[in-house]
């Protein structure tokens, strides 16, 4: 009797780069950036953000840029099968401090969206990815204690605990949020990117900005 194949078909990146920001580039966007986190989270009191930055605005970000841009060129070729150009279109950091979190969110207009973890991570506020909810069909599920969870049956899954400087990137349409924070304050520089162009068999969408 032959033996059975199991295909993961289709499935979603996820790229995570530990130290891809060096120690004393880390520490400075902590020093400038912590302080200009003024805008209160709508979730969550104990959550807030600086507002949309370009690279461009810092040297700070564009030294950060010019580490996190090559991934991007890296996981875009995952994604769209292709080497292409890609430019960060807006970079924030987020300040959660003990008891904050941040709800179930995705990111618009952009079709790459990374963290760069800039302090330790206690574990209960490991950035969690889910699947997306929605759809207005009847939905079955087998639940209980006896239950295996694996890949094709589970709804969320827990990212490994990140050290200061790591990076991650994943599809911007991925949802994810950070369960209540139990530690110390966690900082992180959020960002989207946007390729240079998208090209269907010679009809091209190009961005910029």
């Amino acid at each position: 009797m032959s033996s059975s194949e199991i295909s993961p078909l289709f499935p979603t990146p996820f790229l995570r780069a530990p130290g891809a920001l060096p120690p004393a580039l880390v520490n400075a966007l902590v020093l400038h950036f912590s302080q200009q986190a003024q805008q209160e989270n709508n979730a969550s009191t104990n959550l807030s953000h600086t507002r949309m930055l370009k690279p461009s605005e810092s040297p700070l970000l564009v030294d950060a840029a010019a580490l996190i841009t090559p991934k991007l060129s890296e996981f875009g070729a995952l994604m769209f099968g292709e080497q292409m150009g890609w430019s960060l279109k807006e970079m924030w950091v987020n300040v959660l401090d003990q008891g904050g979190r941040q709800a179930m969110h995705n990111h618009a207009n952009s079709f790459i969206s990374g963290v760069v973890y800039l302090t330790p991570t206690h574990e209960s506020s490991r950035t969690v990815f889910m699947k997306s909810p929605g759809g207005t069909d009847f939905s079955f599920k087998n639940d209980h204690a006896g239950v295996t969870t694996g890949p094709f049956n589970a709804e969320k899954w827990i990212s490994p605990n990140p050290a200061a400087g790591d990076l991650v990137l994943f599809p911007s349409y991925l949802m994810h949020a950070v369960p209540p924070n139990e530690g110390e304050r966690r900082i992180t520089l959020a960002f989207n990117a946007i390729p240079a162009r998208l090209d269907s068999w010679g009809y091209q969408v190009s961005f910029s900005g």
